[in-house]
């Protein structure tokens, strides 16, 4: 299903990591929907993407972190799915600006130079962000995406991203869905068709 990355699509100068939602309240201990965690772990996703954050800025490979967080109080954002809906009407600080809930996993970041692009309403990453323009203004061309999931979240940042000019690069052993074998089929029958499928350690390799 992966085929053999060129190094130059990669290469750093041009190259940005983005995980996408890797946070606590998503794929850590205060998930709603800890099998979204549990088969990124599983995968040994987590460890991955650790890998390929190292990497990276090892490499001087900007690490941009998508996250998502809801405004306390007032209006909703905009429940206009159901997905959305849920996460409105999740009890506590479920994904609050602020929360515990909205941080990045500890171990993945973000650490100095690291950037977080936060968004408050919608599925996808850029769109009503400053995603796009912090990409252009780090002279980015090629994304990495890594993170979750596949059922929603890594196919729309790929479209959007497609849509903008950018290259698509996912390392397949650093993203998650749930079940597993349909997450397997969109990288099989989607994905491929989008992005450049490949693993963190050829995209670590050609970084060095």
């Amino acid at each position: 299903m992966t085929r053999r990355l060129d190094p130059d699509l990669v290469r750093p100068g041009g190259t940005a990591v983005l995980t996408m939602e890797l946070q606590r309240g998503i794929v850590g201990p205060e998930s709603l929907v800890p099998d979204l965690g549990d088969q990124l772990r599983a995968a040994g996703g987590v460890d991955s993407v650790r890998r390929l954050l190292a990497g990276a800025r090892g490499a001087g490979v900007p690490v941009v972190h998508a996250t998502v967080a809801h405004r306390p109080g007032g209006r909703p954002a905009g429940a206009n799915a159901p997905i959305l809906r849920r996460a409105e009407a999740a009890p506590g600080d479920n994904l609050r600006v602020g929360s515990v809930s909205a941080q990045v996993l500890a171990e993945l970041g973000p650490e100095p130079g690291d950037v977080t692009v936060e968004r408050h309403h919608g599925v996808t990453p850029f769109t009503g962000t400053e995603l796009d323009a912090t990409l252009r203004g780090l002279g980015v061309r090629t994304v990495v995406l890594v993170g979750v999931s596949l059922n929603m979240g890594i196919p729309g940042a790929s479209v959007e991203a497609i849509g903008l000019g950018y290259n698509v690069v996912v390392p397949t052993d650093a993203v998650a869905g749930s079940p597993p074998e349909y997450a397997a089929d969109v990288l099989r029958y989607s994905l491929r068709h989008l992005a450049w499928l490949s693993t963190v350690d050829e995209v670590v390799a050609a970084w060095t």
